[in-house]
């Protein structure tokens, strides 16, 4: 895997201009026709920076982590340092978009700096990106070209303000058509919670709680191929639980089950649900229940 520690070195590689700024680089295309990758056939590599780019690709595969990237009908894309990307010799994208790539350290001693890392796009996989409307992509342009006036005729004291200023702004509209484009995926989301929980189902079937302990929100959506930020604010946004929170209930929901069977102690429950500590078991039981335990059992068992 190739890493990147510098903007121009990264740039380089693409096989694009030097930037004009050693932390900053804007490149806005309006031309037609098309253009196939910079590079043919990638390795793995990963970079220092932040990206955000818009293209519509006509073919091929861009290869984001585990995932894809899908560019049919335009989509802003977000990068964040250090993840990683690898593409083939099939790829090939409209001339026309741009692209604004930033070391992180442009970012330093700025509110952005921080606020920049709950922005959750910045770590989606392919059904992630970002899709535009018409009217939306207008608005996106408008600010990337206030943002290349600056980058290239204003570099002075106030440039690097002016430019944090504006990329703040492209942030917080990405924000808002990010939660229309959620509200307009019911359907997949009602389809992640049924895998994440036939996930938990295989996991529990196949004994690995009792072996490995209860799953980490990592694992499951390792498994699942999506991020584990996605996962949870997918969960989070449309069920108002988060990952955590729908492991607990599935665990509660099955040791229900396990504690009204015959002659089955709290502690025995508790490891056969992956605890490592029947006492958290009982705290947890009786934080979603109101109840220990141990009263439930007297409350609903029948023997």
């Amino acid at each position: 895997m190739k890493h990147f520690k510098t903007l121009s070195s990264y740039l380089d590689y693409l096989g694009l201009p030097r930037p004009e700024h050693p932390m900053l680089s804007v490149f806005n295309s309006k031309g037609d026709g098309y253009l196939p990758c910079p590079r043919e056939n990638s390795p793995p590599i990963t970079n220092d920076c932040y990206s955000i780019s818009f293209k519509k690709y006509v073919k091929g595969d861009l290869n984001y982590g585990r995932t894809k990237y899908d560019f049919t009908n335009g989509a802003l894309i977000f990068i964040a340092p250090r993840q990683v990307l690898q593409w083939d010799s099939s790829v090939v994208f409209e001339q026309k978009g741009f692209s604004i790539n930033f070391h992180e350290d442009f970012l330093k001693g700025t509110a952005l700096a921080q606020q920049i890392k709950k922005y959750g796009f910045f770590s989606y996989s392919v059904n992630e990106a970002l899709h535009l409307s018409p009217k939306e992509e207008k608005q996106i342009e408008a600010i990337v070209e206030n943002i290349e006036i600056e980058y290239q005729n204003n570099q002075d004291v106030f440039s690097k303000e002016i430019i944090i200023s504006q990329l703040d702004t492209l942030l917080k509209y990405a924000n808002r058509f990010y939660e229309r484009q959620f509200l307009n995926r019911k359907e997949i989301s009602n389809d992640l919670l049924e895998q994440f929980n036939k996930h938990l189902t295989e996991y529990l079937e196949s004994g690995q709680l009792q072996e490995k302990g209860i799953p980490s929100i990592e694992h499951i959506a390792e498994k699942m191929s999506v991020s584990q930020r996605y996962l949870s604010d997918t969960l989070k946004k449309e069920t108002g639980k988060t990952s955590t929170e729908h492991i607990q209930l599935y665990l509660i929901k099955e040791a229900k089950n396990i504690l009204l069977q015959p002659h089955k102690s709290v502690s025995e429950v508790a490891y056969e649900l992956g605890f490592e500590y029947p006492q958290y078991f009982s705290r947890l039981f009786k934080k979603r229940e109101g109840i220990s335990p141990s009263e439930y059992q007297q409350k609903y068992s029948l023997n």
